[in-house]
C-alpha cells in the first residue's frame, strides 16, 4: 500500500505541475487529502473532497485505484484475493498513469509473497518495527565497534525491564 500511496502522490504532483502551468490551481493545498483512506477523511473536508473526486482528474483515478486495492486485504481466501488482484491489476495497467503502472508491476513481481498473507494471516510488521528500533539505537550511538556492546544496548533499550525502584506502597 505504501507504493500505491506514493504513486498517487506522484500522479498528483505531475498533474498539479501541468495544471499550474496553465494557471489552474485546483489541486493547490490539497496534497494530504489524497493520501487519506476514505473512512479517515476529516469531516470538514468531505464536501470539498467529493467535489474534487467528481472532476475528471488523473489524481482522482489514481486515488480510486488505491482505494480499490485496499479492499484486497479484506478477503479471507487466497482465490478470492487473487481474483480481485487480477481485476485490479488490469484496471491499473490500463489506467495510463505511469506511477500506478510501475507500482502495480512491482506488486505483481512480488504477488506470491503478498498472497501468502491470505493463507497465514501473518505479516512481518512486528519484525520491521523491531528492526527500525534497533537501527535507531545504532544511530544514536553513532555505530558500535564491539558486537557485544551493541547486543547489550539492544537488550537494555528493548528488553522491557522496569528500571524504576519497587515500592511497597508505604507512603513517605
Amino acid at each position: 500500500m505504501t507504493h500505491i500511496g506514493q504513486a498517487v502522490d506522484d500522479v498528483r504532483k505531475r498533474e498539479h505541475r501541468a495544471l499550474a502551468a496553465v494557471g489552474d490551481d485546483t489541486l493547490s493545498g490539497w496534497k494530504y487529502l489524497w493520501l487519506y483512506a476514505e473512512e479517515n477523511l476529516p469531516e470538514q473536508h468531505r464536501a470539498w473532497f467529493a467535489q474534487l473526486k467528481a472532476l475528471t482528474l488523473k489524481t482522482g483515478r489514481a486515488w480510486a485505484l488505491k482505494e480499490s486495492l485496499r479492499e484486497l486485504w479484506h478477503y479471507t481466501r487466497t482465490g478470492w484475493a487473487e481474483r480481485h488482484w487480477k481485476r485490479w491489476y488490469f484496471w491499473a495497467t490500463h489506467s495510463r498513469l505511469a506511477p500506478v503502472i510501475e507500482a502495480a508491476g512491482l506488486i505483481q513481481r512480488h504477488l506470491p509473497n503478498v498472497l501468502t498473507f491470505f493463507a497465514h494471516r501473518i505479516t512481518n510488521a512486528v519484525t520491521e518495527g523491531l528492526n527500525s528500533q534497533i537501527q535507531t539505537i545504532k544511530k544514536m550511538a553513532y555505530g558500535f565497534r564491539n558486537r557485544e556492546h551493541f547486543k547489550t544496548a539492544i537488550y537494555f533499550h528493548r528488553g522491557g525491564l522496569d528500571l524504576y525502584p519497587a515500592t511497597d506502597g508505604i507512603p513517605g
